[in-house]
C-alpha cells in the first residue's frame, strides 16, 4: 500500500490573469541495449508517459501549481503522484498555454491554462505510488510519444521544448548537473578532523 497521498482539490490552487496555472515535466531516462556492453553512443533515450484518465491517448505528469510551493516543486510532486517517479529537474523547457474543459471554473471560466514544463531525470521508479490505481506508466521513444501524445500542447512541449534542449543542451546541463553533485559530496564528505 502507498503511505504518499495525491493533493485533491484547488482552495490552493494558483491563478494569473484568469489562467489556471498547471506545472508538469517530460520524465526520461536512458536505457542500454543488452548487446551494447554499455556503449555509450548505444543508449536509448525514453521518455516516461501515463495514460490518460479521461480518453485514448498517453500523456506526462502535470498537474495544478499550488501556493504553498514553487513551480518546480509543483512538477515533481506531480511526477510523483501520477507517475511515481522521483529524479532531477534538468531544464525548463517553456510555458504552454491551453484550454481545458474540465479545468473551468470561477478563476478561469474559460478553462484556460498556462504550464510550465520541465524535463526530469528519474533516478527512482517506485512500485507504489498515490495514483497507481488510476495510472499506467509506458516507457517509450520520443517518435513513440509524438504518435501517441493526447493533447497538442504537450506535443508541442516534446517537440519545441524537449527534443530541441536534447539535441542541443543536454549534453552540457546533464554534464554541469554531475560536476555540482561531484562538488558537493567532495565539500560535504572530506576529512573533518
Amino acid at each position: 500500500m502507498c503511505e504518499l497521498v495525491a493533493r485533491t482539490g484547488r482552495h490552493q490552487q494558483r491563478y494569473e490573469a484568469g489562467c489556471r496555472l498547471i506545472a508538469g515535466c517530460i520524465p526520461f531516462r536512458f536505457r542500454y541495449p543488452e548487446c551494447s556492453n554499455g556503449n555509450n553512443s548505444q543508449k536509448i533515450l525514453e521518455l516516461l508517459m501515463i495514460n490518460s484518465t479521461s480518453g485514448p491517448g498517453l500523456l506526462f505528469p502535470k498537474g495544478g501549481w499550488e501556493n504553498d510551493e514553487t513551480v518546480e516543486e509543483a512538477a515533481a510532486r506531480e511526477a510523483l503522484e501520477e507517475a511515481g517517479v522521483r529524479g532531477d529537474l534538468m531544464h525548463f523547457l517553456g510555458h504552454y498555454h491551453f484550454k481545458s474543459k474540465t479545468l473551468q471554473d470561477e478563476f478561469s471560466p474559460e478553462g484556460r491554462c498556462r504550464a510550465a514544463m520541465f524535463a526530469l531525470f528519474v533516478k527512482e521508479e517506485l512500485e507504489s505510488w498515490p495514483e497507481q490505481s488510476r495510472r499506467v506508466r509506458s516507457w517509450v521513444t520520443i517518435p513513440e510519444a509524438i504518435q501517441c501524445c493526447r493533447h497538442a500542447w504537450m506535443r508541442e512541449a516534446l517537440e519545441n521544448g524537449f527534443n530541441k534542449w536534447s539535441h542541443d543542451g543536454m549534453i552540457t546541463t546533464m554534464m554541469k548537473a554531475s560536476n555540482q553533485v561531484s562538488k558537493d559530496e567532495d565539500s560535504d564528505g572530506g576529512d573533518h578532523n
